[in-house]
């Protein structure tokens, strides 16, 4: 993850060097040589990702690329990538902030037993918020099913305990959608992570905050961010139990943002993303560096 910008911009190798120093292990050596189960729990694979992607954007500004944009948008953890390019925070403080959030997601998700399970096919808010109320009145009080991330008008992944996930499971394809239980650490974007949420929003307190410098856009929702560093961090701490809304996120970004789209390392899942939800816009993906 990342290591074709390590190699290729001593600005990116830079990135990874103060990733090491500021969290106190060798993250470069996490990210490119594993072990895999390492680096997928979710506790280091956001500190990786968020790293690889400002290590691809600063790569990308020393050649004289993006030195100017006019929004930035991040799904989930790439909220925190978005806004510290906005000018938020600086690098530092957006490592501590994304490891503790890693952190506190992780605990969460071990302490309460559940997962994921992505649904495709003509989705909408309206009927996957009906197909989780009915898992819901099937099962015990103490069950959960949520929708967590609006993807795309072809697919919403939903969050909940257990039992709710295999119940969603057989639910949805029983109603001509396909389901497909996702390998997560737990259910994220539900009420399971709550207390996540409160760890993180006494953290956001002890960050120096700025206001943006360009708009950015919320996962919660689907609209700009109020420019004040109050009110963005209401909704970070929000997003963590309440839907992604990238769908909708990105139809706004169509119709009131022109221009050109970039999408920085790691992945190429947000250009795939946009194929699905608006076709006419181009994103240019530098997953590498060309």
């Amino acid at each position: 993850m990342g290591k074709a910008w390590y190699d290729a911009s001593p600005e990116a190798k830079a990135v990874f060097e103060e990733a090491n120093d500021v969290l106190g292990f060798d993250l470069t050596k996490l990210c490119f040589e594993g072990p895999a189960e390492d680096l997928n729990r979710t506790d280091n694979a956001q500190v990786a990702i968020y790293t690889a992607s400002v290590a691809c954007f600063r790569g990308l500004r020393a050649r004289g690329d993006l030195q100017e944009f006019t929004a930035t948008a991040g799904l989930s953890l790439g909220e925190f990538t978005a806004l510290h390019l906005a000018g938020a925070f600086s690098f530092a403080d957006g490592l501590k902030l994304v490891r503790l959030r890693g952190e506190a997601m992780q605990a969460a998700a071990e302490a309460t037993p559940s997962s994921m399970v992505a649904i495709t096919g003509e989705v909408n808010e309206t009927n996957m918020e009906v197909l989780c109320d009915q898992v819901n009145d099937a099962l015990p009080r103490e069950s959960v099913m949520v929708p967590a991330n609006y993807n795309s008008p072809m697919q919403v992944v939903v969050s909940g305990t257990l039992d709710a996930c295999r119940l969603v499971v057989t639910q949805a394809e029983a109603e001509g959608f396909r389901a497909t239980p996702l390998t997560v650490a737990g259910a994220f974007h539900s009420p399971i992570m709550q207390p996540a949420a409160v760890k993180l929003q006494d953290a956001l307190t002890k960050v120096q905050w700025s206001e943006p410098g360009v708009t950015v856009l919320s996962n919660v929702t689907g609209e700009p961010h109020v420019q004040r560093p109050d009110l963005i961090q209401k909704r970070l701490v929000e997003q963590l139990t309440t839907p992604v809304r990238w769908s909708q996120s990105m139809q706004y970004a169509a119709k009131q943002l022109p221009g050109r789209y970039v999408e920085l390392a790691p992945g190429k899942v947000l250009s795939g993303l946009m194929r699905r939800i608006e076709k006419s816009i181009r994103v240019e993906n530098f997953n590498e560096p060309k």
